[in-house]
């Protein structure tokens, strides 16, 4: 049997009562029909609903043929009347980010001659795909345009038009609909067939960010955030650059500056650190020089430090060359042999001796180890 979509007639309807027709027990709870119903079903992009019918929680919401089927955790009454109630939070949220959809999809489409092929309103963003390459410059034009429409505040038209006056509307759909075709309006911006729930006006949208801009199939993939969504992004994003900008002494909008000097110091620094440590493996490999076998365990330094010293001490000596870098129970280590002899069966035999992890060939390897100093040097002292 036909149920009555409220949610079409008055997207901002929060309370309802309504007879309920069916309840079946169902994998995650019972299956309920009303006579009608304010729950919007998943669909077009749009999640379901949540909130309350009775004192019945409602999971989900989906579409099956003419009926709107309530998934709620627990048994209802048939034929009785039951209060619904809608998360109108949940609600509001979803009607400014499919309506902000709208907005910059119909200017997107009509500035770059492209088709909105794939809408998601997911739980923290909303994605968008389009059949055209669009570079970010591009979308950010759209973007102003789009929040333009958003502070003009134009009434929503919804509309059904008979057949000879849909002929009539140039309009966006994904696909072919068959029977009745609901036309949303948001004047300046977009015109489009959709069965979603929307703001009355435009500037409830309130703003409109652009998130990203990528390639996707034959054309690019958005995201957005609209309304309290993107209120809450710029708010954390400006918290964490006015904390930036704190621990830089420069203004927030002075960070990417900021940040682009101390990371160019942070490479001078790092190249300075690796001369002098690279003179530091020289100067220790020295110490050892025409020795055989020789072990060296150092503190924890760069990623490249148990090579760099490997490798000069195995120019001075004749045999192994193994250095270990860290402290406490982990370590990374380099072997290497001059000579290039092969060390794969004890670098397999360390490995396991030592809960070791990593390997190499022509005389190199290098890796890390779990295990104490005195568990290194016992190893290399059998």
């Amino acid at each position: 049997m036909l149920t009555e979509k409220l949610y079409e007639r008055d997207a901002y309807l929060r309370s309802f009562t309504s007879q309920v027709r069916t309840c079946e027990a169902v994998k995650g709870g019972f299956a309920v029909t009303l006579d009608a119903t304010a729950f919007y079903p998943e669909g077009g992009g749009q999640p379901a609903d949540r909130g309350s019918l009775g004192s019945a929680h409602v999971l989900d919401v989906q579409e099956r043929g003419d009926e709107i089927v309530h998934l709620c955790d627990q048994k209802l009454t048939v034929g009785s009347e039951v209060a619904g109630e809608i998360d109108f939070a949940r609600r509001f949220d979803h009607m400014q980010q499919h309506s902000g959809e709208h907005i910059i999809s119909g200017i997107l489409c009509a500035l770059y001659h492209c088709d909105n092929v794939g809408f998601h309103l997911g739980a923290d963003v909303v994605t968008i795909d389009y059949n055209v390459p669009m570079t970010w410059e591009q979308v950010l034009i759209a973007e102003q345009k789009a929040n333009e429409a958003v502070w003009a505040d134009r009434e929503t038209g919804i509309t059904l038009p008979s057949p000879a006056e849909l002929n009539e509307i140039d309009y966006r759909s994904k696909k072919e609909i068959e029977g009745q075709v609901r036309i949303v309006t948001f004047p300046g911006a977009d015109c489009c067939a959709c069965c979603g729930t929307h703001v009355r006006r435009s500037g409830e949208v309130g703003l409109i960010k652009v998130l990203s801009c990528q390639p996707f199939r034959e054309g690019v993939r958005i995201e957005i955030l609209c309304g309290a969504r993107a209120l809450k992004y710029l708010s954390a994003c400006y918290d964490a650059a006015r904390e930036s900008g704190q621990a830089l002494s420069v203004k927030p909008t002075e960070i990417t500056g900021a940040t682009a000097r101390v990371l160019h110091d942070l490479a001078s620094a790092r190249e300075r650190a690796g001369k002098l440590e690279q003179e530091l493996c020289e100067a220790l490999a020295d110490l050892h020089a025409g020795t055989g076998d020789r072990l060296l365990i150092r503190p924890a330094g760069e990623k490249e430090s148990p090579r760099r010293l490997a490798d000069a001490l195995a120019q001075k000596i004749d045999g192994l060359a193994a250095v270990f870098c860290g402290e406490g129970s982990s370590y990374a280590y380099a072997l290497i042999r001059a000579d290039h002899a092969d060390i794969a069966s004890l670098v397999k035999e360390m490995n396991a001796a030592l809960s070791g992890r990593g390997g190499g060939r022509n005389g190199f390897a290098q890796g890390s180890v779990q295990c104490s100093e005195d568990e290194i040097r016992a190893f290399f002292a059998r």
